[in-house]
């Protein structure tokens, strides 16, 4: 089938992306290819784009009400009820400026000095950085060896009396797995049993290939319900991570009314733009079809990529469930995570991110992650150049 024209090489607009600041493309020499930060190289849907015009063009932009449009809530817990089958009501929505603040927000709700909080290994280095900033300890629930899997069974043995919070992302970013209901299951069930909240980060839960299906922990039943905190986001979805909105369901409304408390605290509460509201609004109202066609061209990218790089010397990957990103095994290489990026940056000018201990955990080594959600040009140069580059370590 061939791509989207919406998603075809000429819709990326380098001089562009340059220009308006991109964290991608702005901050490198103009000679490397970003394979790097986690959004897309692609214009937003132009629904977004005339909403955002027309509601310019009445020149009012007064502060908004605290915690959010009522309208876009209604938006969003209509999409959480109708796509993933989470009982929420807009009374139980709080929006955050992105999804990044929503995990800290919520993890300084939960945690405190001395308290526990459970995150995966590897994960996005902000649940790391969060528990930090709560003063909790961080405790790893370590992907296994052997299934390279995240097993409830390891998770049991990590709960203790001081543990606060279990914390997840799913799909799983960067390794692209997508959780079973079973695995969801007993995770919920776990925290039943401990009397434990369970935070959810499902910011790519609309970027899932099939057949894999985005199951919400949230939908397994009122029991699970309960314990659960959903995180949700238009930025993946959509491709408007600069608008900086994200959501936080929680699990009962008296829940929502003392996490407002806990942003008024840390001077969070406000802050969100007219703008930005009405470009979700309009997003989660009328750019699905953006959406369908960006899963398709991610679909053709990431087989496209995956066969290429299995095929280069010392490096070798599986194919993500989700999500736009690849974790790259580049173990065989011999150099460690920060040595392949920083040999790729200087001979590929190619950057990716590297399987840091600050970025990802201590269990990231050995890996670099890369993001394919650009143009197949521009996708293809990069590789290209890997390839080359990459092959001079044979010689």
């Amino acid at each position: 089938m061939p791509p989207s024209p919406l998603f075809g090489d000429d819709q990326v607009d380098i001089a562009a992306l340059r220009e308006k600041d991109s964290v991608r493309w702005a901050a490198i020499p103009s000679d490397v290819i970003p394979l790097s930060a986690a959004e897309p190289d692609f214009p937003a849907p132009r629904e977004i784009t005339e909403a955002l015009r027309t509601y310019a063009a009445s020149g009012h932009f007064f502060y908004e009400t605290t915690g959010g449009r009522a309208s876009l809530k209604a938006v969003l817990a209509g999409v959480l009820r109708a796509r993933h089958d989470i009982p929420a009501q807009p009374e139980q929505i709080h929006l955050t400026l992105g999804t990044t603040a929503a995990i800290y927000l919520v993890i300084q709700h939960f945690c405190g000095q001395g308290d526990e909080c459970i995150i995966m290994d590897p994960v996005d280095p902000w649940f790391g950085l969060a528990t930090d900033a709560a003063r909790a300890r961080r405790v790893y629930w370590r992907v296994d060896a052997t299934t390279g899997r995240f097993e409830p069974g390891q998770l049991r043995k990590l709960i203790t009396p001081r543990t606060r919070l279990i914390t997840f992302c799913n799909p799983q970013n960067p390794l692209g797995l997508v959780m079973t209901a079973g695995e969801l299951r007993a995770i919920g069930e776990l925290a039943i049993e401990h009397g434990l909240m369970v935070m959810a980060d499902e910011v790519w839960g609309e970027l899932v290939y099939a057949p894999h299906r985005h199951v919400s922990l949230a939908s397994l039943g009122p029991d699970i319900a309960r314990q659960t905190v959903t995180l949700y986001g238009p930025s993946k979805t959509f491709g408007i991570p600069g608008l900086r909105v994200g959501s936080v369901a929680m699990p009962s409304v008296e829940h929502a009314q003392a996490l407002m408390k806990t942003a008024e605290r840390l001077g969070s509460a406000q802050g969100h733009t007219s703008l930005a509201q009405i470009a979700v609004e309009t997003a989660y109202r009328d750019c699905w079809y953006w959406r369908d066609a960006f899963l398709e061209h991610l679909r053709a990218m990431r087989d496209y990529c995956v066969e290429r790089l299995n095929q280069m010397p010392g490096v070798s990957c599986q194919v993500p469930q989700a999500t736009s990103l690849l974790w790259l095994n580049i173990s065989a290489t011999g150099m460690s995570s920060q040595q392949l990026a920083d040999f790729l940056l200087e001979k590929a000018r190619v950057a990716v991110v590297p399987g840091t201990e600050a970025w990802f955990g201590p269990g990231a080594e050995g890996y670099v992650r890369l993001c394919f959600s650009s143009s197949k040009d521009i996708l293809r140069q990069a590789l290209d150049r890997m390839e080359r580059a990459l092959g001079e370590l044979r010689r």
